[in-house]
């Protein structure tokens, strides 16, 4: 289901099986956004999709309400296994590939800089903030700021102050 007030721009590409897709109130997706929707796709109110941002893999993204990509994230739900004995890529039939499927949660307040890549089994904790470029291969910590390719905490964001002014939001004309 996709919200009234939510925005897909007409160069964005949405793909899949639409029931296992939802768009919250307020959200936006810009063009040039390619998202297979796999398993499913939860997005909820009030997040913004950056143009050159892919969503692929065939598992399940949560993204909750007041996330946010930057131009060129990478969300990628699966992939296949390359350590195995399997053969690899969409051309071979399934029976000879091994492909890992999981989900993506970006919670809360979480920001994705531009250009970061997230792997399958990934949650990025509430109000986290992950810089550009990073490869998150794992958990983030809620609130914390990371950077670098690998991504490290380099700081706190202020949860208090973030939460007042979404509830202020929230109780105005605007966020209703």
């Amino acid at each position: 289901m996709i919200h009234p007030s939510a925005k897909i721009y007409d160069q964005a590409r949405i793909l899949g099986d639409q029931e296992n897709f939802s768009l919250g109130a307020h959200s936006q997706i810009d063009d040039f956004v390619f998202c297979y929707i796999g398993s499913s796709c939860q997005i909820g109110r009030n997040v913004h999709i950056s143009s050159f941002c892919s969503i692929i893999g065939g598992g399940e993204l949560i993204m909750e309400d007041f996330s946010g990509l930057s131009a060129g994230c990478r969300l990628i739900t699966g992939s296949d296994d390359f350590t195995g004995p399997w053969l690899t890529n969409p051309t071979v039939p399934p029976e000879f590939t091994n492909v890992l499927r999981d989900k993506i949660r970006i919670c809360r307040h979480a920001v994705l800089g531009t250009n970061a890549v997230v792997y399958p089994g990934v949650t990025i904790g509430e109000g986290a903030a992950v810089g550009a470029g990073c490869l998150v291969r794992k958990d983030l910590e809620p609130w914390t700021i990371y950077a670098g390719t690998n991504p490290k905490p380099v700081g706190k964001r202020d949860a208090e102050a973030i939460l007042a002014k979404e509830k202020a939001y929230l109780e105005s004309e605007d966020g209703g």
